[in-house]
C-alpha cells in the first residue's frame, strides 16, 4: 500500500487530524454527533465524567463514561462539507497508521448516532416528535465527488425525486444502519429525511431574495413512491449515511422534530425536545 501524502492527509504537529485536532487515543467506538457545539455540553453533562475535551473551530469533542461506557460526543457544525470533514478524519484515526500513512488493513467499523433538530414534511407529524432516518435524500452536491454505490430502490427514487420536483441534477438516495435503528430509535417514527445544502431557498424559505423552487416544498410534501414518503428535512443526514457506506461504519440519525414546515408551527421549547432525545439515546447506545 502507498503512502498518503502530507497534503492529503494534514496532521498537526502533535500528530493530531487537522481539523478534529484528536489523537487516535481521544475516541471511542461508540461516537454521538450533534450540529450545534454548545449541544455537546447538553450531552455530556450526563457523563459519570470527562476525561478528555478538544475544541478546535466548530468541532468541540467531550470523551467521558455513561453507566460505565466510554462515549466520544464530537459537534460538526452545520452541512454535509463538515460532514465530510468529520468522517474523513474520524475514518483517518481508527484506520489509517498516522505515522507510516498507510491504511491499515484490519478496518475498524465505528457506531455513529448524529442527534439533529428537523422540520416535519408532512402535516400529521407533531411538534416534539423523535424521528428516526432509515432513508437519507442528498439535495446536495457532496456525492457527486465520489463513486456511492446504491441499490435499484435508491437509484429509483433518486431519478424520481429528481423527475418529480424539476430538480436540474439528480440527488442521492442512501438508507442508514438498520441494526442501530432498531438499537436506538426502535419505538421511535421511521421516516425519510430530505438533506438540503442551505437553510434557506434549498428549504423553500423565501426572505428577500425570490427562490428559483417556489414549490418544492409542496413538490416533498406530495411526493410518494409506493409507501415511500419523504417525513422530514434538514442539512447533514444525506452526507452522513453516504459517508458512512463507503467507509464502512453504522450510522444513524436520529431527529428531534421541532417545526412542522407544513403547518408553519414552531416549538415552543424545542430545547426539552431535544434534551428528551438525548437522554434516551444515551440510555440506548
Amino acid at each position: 500500500m502507498s503512502k498518503i501524502s502530507e497534503t492529503d492527509l494534514i496532521l498537526n504537529p502533535d500528530g493530531s487530524v487537522y481539523h478534529l485536532s484528536l489523537l487516535p487515543k481521544n475516541i471511542s467506538d461508540t461516537i454521538i454527533t450533534v450540529g450545534d457545539p454548545s449541544r455537546v455540553y447538553a450531552v455530556s453533562q450526563y457523563f459519570d465524567e470527562v476525561e478528555f475535551e478538544m475544541n478546535k473551530r466548530e468541532f468541540i469533542t467531550h470523551v467521558g463514561k455513561y453507566k460505565g461506557k466510554r462515549i466520544t460526543v464530537i459537534s460538526t457544525g452545520i452541512g454535509t462539507d463538515n460532514i465530510e470533514i468529520f468522517f474523513t478524519e474520524l475514518d483517518a484515526l481508527v484506520n489509517i497508521d498516522l505515522k507510516t500513512r498507510e491504511p491499515k488493513s484490519r478496518k475498524k467499523k465505528l457506531k455513529i448516532i448524529r442527534i439533529g433538530t428537523s422540520g416535519a414534511l408532512q402535516e400529521d407529524i407533531p411538534l416534539g416528535t423523535h424521528l428516526a432516518s432509515d432513508y437519507a435524500i442528498g439535495l446536495d452536491n457532496l456525492m457527486n465527488f465520489y463513486d456511492l454505490p446504491m441499490d435499484d430502490l435508491e437509484t429509483g427514487l433518486s431519478h424520481d425525486i429528481q423527475k418529480k420536483t424539476g430538480l436540474p441534477f439528480m440527488p442521492y438516495a442512501v438508507r442508514g444502519s438498520v441494526s442501530l435503528r432498531e438499537q436506538i430509535g426502535s419505538d421511535m417514527m421511521k421516516g425519510n429525511t430530505v438533506t438540503c445544502p442551505g437553510f434557506y431557498a434549498p428549504q423553500g424559505r423565501e426572505l428577500r431574495l425570490p427562490i428559483r423552487f417556489p414549490k418544492l416544498l409542496e413538490d416533498l410534501n406530495y411526493y410518494h413512491k409506493g409507501d415511500f414518503w419523504l417525513t422530514n428535512f434538514e442539512m447533514e443526514t444525506a452526507g452522513y449515511y453516504a459517508m458512512g457506506r463507503l467507509l464502512g461504519h453504522e450510522v444513524l440519525s436520529v431527529n428531534a422534530i421541532i417545526a412542522n414546515r407544513i403547518k408553519n408551527k414552531f416549538s415552543k421549547d424545542p430545547n426539552k425536545v431535544v434534551e428528551s432525545l438525548i437522554k434516551k439515546v444515551l440510555e440506548r447506545v
